[in-house]
């Protein structure tokens, strides 16, 4: 698998990263760090790292095969250029690309509450078969630590991308 992720905003950077390293080893990982996320991938050895500047990149084509992109965090600042085809960075490219291409796009927008702007913006990316799927806490797997709620949240991502994981008890 060919997985595009990129980790945009400040807020839940750690979370984009934690995403990363728990990717099995066999996923190719194209990542995109903006400047504002400050954080460094560069210890692992199935990513290859974009600067989000960088709209010349392989994965800012249709013709990169790429099976999927996700974005973690998705500030409400990405989420807005998405939604309105700005592609003015390699993040907004790549995603612009994915829904042209038809891909599966999931976004996580980290901000709440959301406002009536961030609302209609996610309803039109909806429509648009992109995946909204903001960090959200299921209370039923019972975390006990910021690890377990991470774990939890990175599971529903690996499920949405069709990984396998075992990062949380399932509901029975």
């Amino acid at each position: 698998m060919k997985l595009i992720v990129a980790i945009t905003g400040a807020s839940g950077a750690g979370l984009g990263q934690r995403f990363i390293e728990k990717l099995p080893k066999e996923v190719e990982v194209y990542a995109v760090v903006s400047d504002h996320a400050k954080v460094v991938l560069n210890k692992e050895e199935n990513i290859t790292i974009y600067h989000d500047k960088n709209i010349a990149a392989s994965i800012a084509s249709g013709s990169f095969k790429s099976d999927a992109m996700i974005i973690i965090p998705c500030s409400m600042n990405t989420l807005a250029k998405i939604a309105c085809g700005i592609s003015d960075n390699l993040t907004t490219r790549a995603a612009s690309v994915m829904i042209k291409e038809q891909r599966k796009l999931i976004l996580s927008p980290r901000e709440m509450p959301f406002s009536p702007i961030a609302l209609e913006n996610m309803l039109k990316l909806g429509r648009l078969n992109v995946v909204i799927a903001p960090p959200v806490i299921g209370y039923y797997a019972h975390p006990e630590t910021i690890e377990d709620m991470e774990d939890f949240l990175i599971g529903k991502w690996f499920d949405l991308l069709d990984i396998e994981h075992n990062l949380f008890k399932r509901w029975k």
